[in-house]
């Protein structure tokens, strides 16, 4: 698996509109969704999924420069239901089609069912005309990972090691999964993530390769910060490990918000039986980790907080050769994740 700073070809998204979890019917989501695709449409192409209901409206609020696909879909979380792509030494490109459970299954999922989320990794690999490998029976997630594409993988184990997706494996097994599938030669675990009750603490809220033998964690120093030990615990981890190529790891902070972000509106979020429901006052896995690198460019949330500026700043000083570009996207953590969650990067070959 190529790191992110890698050449890409293309940009997958997802649209929103599940009104038991967005806002308003989607509509506020939506729109923080287009302002991603459009940012990310002026460094490399957007292909938008949508399903067939919502398929009219969004063809006619997107660019016309960003392809509308039709595909029937349960949530827009490209980055954990669509497929992980894989080069080899020749140039040609295949896939990891995970097996999708919602984030835990029947044990701790957030929705049920979730069968057209689990077949949308198979059909965006099926428009492409690339092969590729299902995992069925092993459950993960694209959110779960980074990678550095020189054989070092960084996950968390309170992820990975979650009753709701292989408890039939432990942790060394788990660990050969994904040196197995993603060809790569070692595991750094962190411990926590910031996110136990939405996807059991995904990595990509937590720390990203900046490239190989660097990468960023998130921090504060705000003792008060409801992840000041996350934060902590994670930078100790990454500063005493070592990378595949026996590396020791430069370790960038990249701030969190300065308040943390709660959950508003919830009342206008329909009630269901089959989703967990959404709480006022909750607080939100607000990360400016939750970037996305793309070709010549990196794309990062955005939360009118008072560190939104130095988030962009620093971003700017570890990716000197890039563009840095904010999104104003308070709607799509309210959704339970932000740019990194909602987009899945295509490598080119």
């Amino acid at each position: 698996m190529p790191g992110e700073f890698e050449e890409q070809k293309q940009v997958w998204m997802v649209w929103p509109e599940r009104g038991d979890n967005w806002r308003n019917g989607g509509k506020p989501a939506q729109e923080a969704y287009i302002n991603v695709a459009r940012v990310i449409s002026e460094f490399e192409p957007v292909t938008m999924l949508v399903s067939n209901g919502q398929y009219s409206n969004a063809r006619a609020r997107l660019p016309e420069n960003i392809r509308v696909v039709e595909m029937s879909n349960d949530d827009a979380w490209v980055r954990d239901t669509g497929p992980t792509f894989l080069i080899n030494d020749k140039g040609d490109i295949r896939a990891c089609d995970w097996t999708f459970n919602a984030w835990g299954g029947l044990v701790d999922g957030l929705y049920f069912p979730w069968a057209n989320d689990d077949k949308v990794a198979q059909k965006v690999c099926e428009l492409e005309g690339i092969d590729s490998y299902r995992t069925e029976g092993f459950v993960l997630e694209g959110g779960s990972f980074h990678v550095d594409g020189e054989g070092t993988l960084v996950t968390t184990e309170m992820c990975l090691l979650s009753k709701g997706r292989n408890p039939h494996m432990n942790k060394s097994e788990i660990g050969n999964m994904l040196k197995e599938y993603l060809n790569v030669e070692k595991v750094i675990w962190i411990k926590d993530g910031i996110d136990p009750d939405e996807t059991n603490g995904h990595v990509d809220l937590v720390a990203s390769f900046v490239r190989p033998g660097e990468v960023a964690c998130i921090w504060t120093d705000d003792q008060d910060n409801p992840f000041y030990k996350t934060c902590h615990d994670a930078y100790r981890t990454l500063s005493e490990a070592t990378d595949a190529k026996g590396r020791k790891l430069k370790v960038w902070k990249l701030t969190m918000p300065k308040k943390p972000v709660y959950q508003q509106g919830a009342e206008t979020v329909d009630l269901s039986e089959t989703t967990r429901p959404v709480e006022n006052g909750s607080n939100c896995p607000a990360s400016y980790m939750n970037f996305l690198i793309v070709s010549g460019g990196v794309i990062v949330p955005q939360y009118d907080d008072e560190y939104d500026s130095l988030a962009i700043k620093q971003l700017q000083e570890m990716f000197p050769e890039r563009k840095v570009v904010g999104v104003r996207t308070r709607e799509v953590v309210y959704g339970g994740g932000n740019i990194h969650c909602i987009t899945q990067q295509q490598p080119k070959t």
